[in-house]
């Protein structure tokens, strides 16, 4: 074997070490955004909490996102059309989210619909709030080993997942602790945009794109 092969090898061995890394933090988002998903959903729907329920919905909207990018990472050079069609799919679904947690924000401040106290709903997003910086962050050490803009741009949409517990817990923080009502509402309102943003990219392949 000469310099170049076994350099070649290496190169290799190295780059499936780096898929296989990558592909556990793909599943660890998949199984934490399921879990999540049920847990915000259940203790939004239980606590009358839009900001919760919009959440819980995010969550299994990027648990799919999530297997589009590992499907990615088993077939790297392959079905580019078919996941720009998923992609697109979970763009609308995520359109869709938006509007839905517009009209139940606005129709929860129009007749004042106050939420109960979830204190589930609380420990949720602490929890995620330590998790989906570790989470990114170790996304991004793996998108620069595969040199992947593709794993790149999904640690951004797991960063997004960070700010959206942030709005999240303040909304259910100020609706336990002083009663204020109308936080939870306007902090699902506040998630808005933020939700459609993820839903325009997905529509334009944004995401898609990066994968070249």
């Amino acid at each position: 074997m000469t310099d170049t092969d076994e350099c070649s090898h290496c190169s290799s061995v190295e780059r499936r070490k780096h898929l296989r890394h990558g592909r556990k933090l793909e599943y660890f988002t998949i199984g934490w955004n399921m879990v999540e998903a049920g847990v915000a959903i259940g203790a939004g729907w239980f606590a009358g909490s839009i900001a919760l329920v919009g959440f819980g919905v995010d969550s299994l909207i990027e648990s799919l996102s999530g297997s589009v990018l590992l499907w990615r990472l088993f077939s790297p050079a392959h079905e580019e059309s078919r996941e720009k069609i998923a992609l697109k799919l979970v763009g609308i679904s995520f359109l869709i989210l938006a509007v839905y947690v517009a009209f139940d924000a606005v129709k929860a401040l129009l007749i004042h619909e106050a939420p109960h106290t979830s204190l589930v709903g609380i420990v949720l997003a602490v929890l995620s709030l330590i998790v989906m910086p570790l989470l990114a962050r170790a996304k991004r050490l793996s998108a620069s080993n595969l040199e992947s803009r593709a794993m790149k741009a999904d640690s951004r949409q797991t960063d997004l997942c960070a700010y959206l517990s942030a709005i999240l817990l303040g909304g259910l923080a100020l609706n336990a602790v002083f009663g204020w009502w109308w936080a939870d509402p306007v902090a699902a309102l506040i998630m808005v945009p933020i939700i459609a943003r993820e839903g325009f990219e997905g529509l334009h392949g944004d995401a898609c794109d990066e994968c070249h």
